[in-house]
């Protein structure tokens, strides 16, 4: 798309009004810094309305304009500081009328509302009646003619913020991430007593009418059996529940239990299923020492985690956009995403369509209410089912069971004990042998007296169930690639007969599967189904858009410089140069920056040199000169760590302490490999189990087939990843595979990176336009010039 050009000292320039309302969501703080920024950049002016529409009916000191300082430091903060209140009076015609004469005193012509579906409906009702209200107002004697004539049509962009996921066509609404860290955060403490105590644990979480937050937790948390308000269990589940938890017990010898419930579960005749309900039919039937833990409004509380930063800035910035290129016939648009895509969403669809899933429930119309949810929704569903061991009739005939070997390649990332266990319980509930090979490549063909010591063994249900909240990998991992001794690794898979090699991990494991996809000509062992799941916090493997661990390690990232800048902001005049890792892939610094409000990032792709620098140092030296040390925010550099081998995180720290010439400080600090996190994310958790099912799904079609006809199939060397709103395979050998015609060798990175334009956004909210590819005009010089906004990419 062609940058948006903003014409110069316009007769007026616009201005765009803010509010949150309804429930507060980790990500509106930052999701209102992304507005007012963009906003100012775009050359209009930015006002906050405070209380949600309450401060929008009683109007005056509520409705306020905001300036770019103003919001410095949100991204960090919780809840919504500019306030959310439920306002009966906006509900009548009558307060209405209000907000609408306030909004034309106030010069505002265009509101991004970010709240839920309710607060969404009530801004679109307000943009349908607004000819009628401003009417209204004119013949009752409260506006003029001369008053309204600039404000006829009123734009209206929504942004969904809630912790329950609960609106249709997107997959996720500022904040639910958020809230699903805390409720993990919450069971995983509680592990620990009951395995000590064989205790069994219902966690009820937030979700009336979406079962989201419970499906999720359930997933990340191994929960052994869960309640959704979409799908209740069918009749006689008190038994059928029991059944499971002592299977999980008895015959696997599990010693914790863990039942998640949602506060709006019922059964198929709408009757309440409430945790204490539960409690006693653990305690009753099963003797087991059961408690119930409500976590309530913690799940609201606390800074947002790296996804929803990164979510609510790049949905504002979108709004902005949206609200530029509205047309008076335009439909109110609601910013959206699907997979790895931001996008609009006509604002009435998809919460009529948010309805319409409540209304199947009331019905008792179940499976139709599902299929409303979105499909990854129900994918996760169906995945939960899968690997949770629910149904003896999912085994396979014996002609279609295989044997397949699961391998870590590359360095550890948050994930790869997920996609593994998720892989084994398929494997299992299906039929299938899953073999794991211990130390990568390595540990296959480790050879003792010309004879194989085997790291190649069946991998129990038991062993890998306790892998559902454990960082790095429990079956190790290597970066040794196969062709180190092709033949003896030809000669294991013969040994131990593998029907299908199951890959995770990063930029070697796509090299591994490529040298094994080659070396088929020669080796009739290797044309078996060969299927790389992504495992990497760099997140440049070819293919995707999303690796399992990156957002592991943006939240570990996120936390120390929130802590780093803590520090920062103590001394006030002082910048942290800050080193990621990555590689050469900037992609981890790019979108940590996005999420912490760096003010500069250093990547490969971009390079670093002395005119960088100096611009940055002049531009940190105005920022403090402005500042006059009032505001408190520190300030954040961030340098991936293949950057520049001349300027190093150290020799940019001193550089720009030198040029300070005392007027500020500078300090360099080194994460390290703290950044590839402790325990995975709930996001890492669930998509590995997602990603994982799919590749075992894909590896039996291959079943029962000759080895020269799978070695025909493109597909079956394969990576799965994320591209645009898609979830899909993509063929690594052929002239139009990956290795071909996507993937930079020589770099260790795609050749096309998604994400290289997030370093605009990036520079443009930060003020540093100066680095910016459009050469924009930074916020804080001569506005009389006219300026190119630059085009925000539509995927994250």
């Amino acid at each position: 798309m062609e940058p948006i050009k903003i014409a110069t000292h316009p007769a007026k320039r616009r201005r765009i009004g803010v509010l949150t309302s309804g429930g507060d969501a980790p990500g509106m703080n930052g999701a209102v810094r992304a507005v007012v920024r963009m906003a100012i950049h775009s050359d209009c002016e930015a006002y906050a309305i405070f209380e949600g529409y309450e401060g929008l009916v009683n109007g005056g000191n509520m409705i306020r304009q905001l300036h770019w300082e103003d919001v410095r430091g949100w991204l960090s903060r919780g809840g919504t500081l500019i306030g959310s209140a439920r306002s009966m009076a906006f509900r009548e015609r009558a307060g209405r009328m209000k907000a609408a004469k306030n909004m034309v005193l106030k010069g505002i012509d265009a509101l991004v509302v970010c709240g839920g579906d309710g607060s969404l409906t009530g801004a679109d009702v307000f943009r349908a009646e607004w000819p009628s209200l401003l009417a209204d107002l004119v013949s009752s004697g409260e506006l003029s003619a001369e008053q309204v004539a600039p404000y006829k049509v009123l734009n209206i962009v929504g942004l969904v913020g809630s912790i329950d996921n609960d609106m249709s066509g997107t997959d996720a609404t500022i904040g639910c991430y958020s809230s699903l860290t805390r409720i993990c955060d919450a069971v995983d403490d509680v592990f620990d007593t009951a395995f000590s105590h064989q205790r069994g644990f219902v966690i009820e979480v937030m979700g009336r009418h979406c079962g989201w937050l419970a499906l999720m937790s359930a997933i990340s948390t191994g929960a052994d059996w869960m309640f959704l308000p979409e799908m209740p269990p069918k009749e006689g589940w008190e038994d059928d529940m029991c059944a499971v938890i002592t299977k999980n017990r008895s015959e696997r010898g599990k010693r914790r239990t863990i039942v998640i419930v949602a506060e709006g579960a019922q059964d198929r005749q709408l009757n309440k299923v409430s945790s204490s309900k539960i409690k006693d039919i653990l305690t009753d039937r099963l003797g087991l020492d059961t408690r119930v833990t409500i976590l309530g409004h913690t799940q609201r509380g606390g800074a947002a985690c790296a996804y929803d930063r990164w979510l609510s800035t790049l949905q504002g910035v979108e709004a902005v956009r949206a609200v530029l290129e509205m047309s008076p016939d335009s439909p109110s648009p609601v910013i959206t995403i699907r997979e790895n895509k931001i996008m609009r969403t006509p604002l009435m669809e998809a919460v009529q369509a948010t309805k319409d899933v409540t209304a199947l429930i009331d019905k008792k119309e179940f499976d139709e209410a599902m299929k409303l949810r979105d499909p990854e929704f129900k994918e996760y569903y169906n995945a939960y089912l899968d690997t949770a061991g629910q149904d003896q009739k999912m085994i396979l005939p014996e002609g279609k069971r295989m044997r397949i070997a699961i391998i870590h390649v590359g360095a550890p990332a948050g994930g790869m004990n997920q996609a593994t266990r998720a892989a084994v319980a398929y494997c299992l509930t299906h039929g299938h042998t899953p073999l794991a090979i211990h130390n990568g490549f390595p540990g296959l063909c480790r050879h003792h007296d010309d004879k194989p010591v085997s790291s190649v063994r069946e991998v129990t249900w038991l062993e890998a169930d306790s892998w559902v909240n454990e960082g790095g990998s429990d079956i190790g991992t290597n970066r040794t690639l196969p062709s180190v001794d092709m033949e003896g690794t030809a000669q294991c898979f013969e040994l131990y007969k593998f029907d299908a090699l199951f890959v995770v991990g990063g930029f070697e494991a796509f090299t591994a599967v490529s040298e094994l996809r080659q070396a088929r000509a020669k080796y009739d062992a290797f044309k078996i189904p060969l299927i790389v799941l992504p495992a990497t916090i760099s997140n440049n493997v070819p293919g995707t858009e999303y690796s399992l661990g990156s957002d592991t390690c943006l939240n570990t990232l996120t936390v120390f410089c929130d802590a780093i800048r803590q520090s920062a902001s103590s001394s006030r005049r002082r910048v942290f140069v800050i080193e990621t890792q990555g590689g050469k892939s900037g992609y981890i610094a790019t979108t940590a920056g996005l999420a912490v409000g760096a003010v500069a990032v250093y990547i490969p792709e971009e390079g670093v040199d002395i005119k960088m620098l100096s611009r940055d140092i002049d531009f940190l030296r105005e920022n403090f000169i402005r500042d006059k040390g009032a505001n408190r925010a520190g300030k954040i550099i961030l340098r991936n760590e293949c950057a520049s081998s001349t300027y190093t995180t150290q020799v940019i720290a001193d550089i720009i302490k030198e040029e300070a010439r005392g007027r500020f400080e500078s300090r360099a600090a080194v994460p390290g490999h703290f950044q590839q996190g402790g325990m995975p994310s709930p996001m890492d958790r669930a998509r590995a189990l997602r990603m994982a099912i799919r590749c075992m799904q894909h590896i039996e079609g291959y079943a029962n087939k000759s080895g020269d006809e799978i070695a025909a199939d493109p597909l079956s060397s394969a990576v799965i990843g994320v591209k645009g709103s898609q979830v899909l395979f993509s063929p690594m050998g052929g002239e139009s595979g990956l290795e071909a015609t996507e993937t930079d060798w020589v770099r260790r990175r795609p050749k096309s990176e998604f994400w290289l334009e997030l370093q605009d956004v990036v520079n443009v909210l930060s003020g540093r336009t100066h680095a910016t590819k459009n050469e924009t005009w930074s916020c804080y010089e001569n506005p009389s010039t006219v300026r190119s906004v630059p085009s925000v990419p539509s995927s994250p």
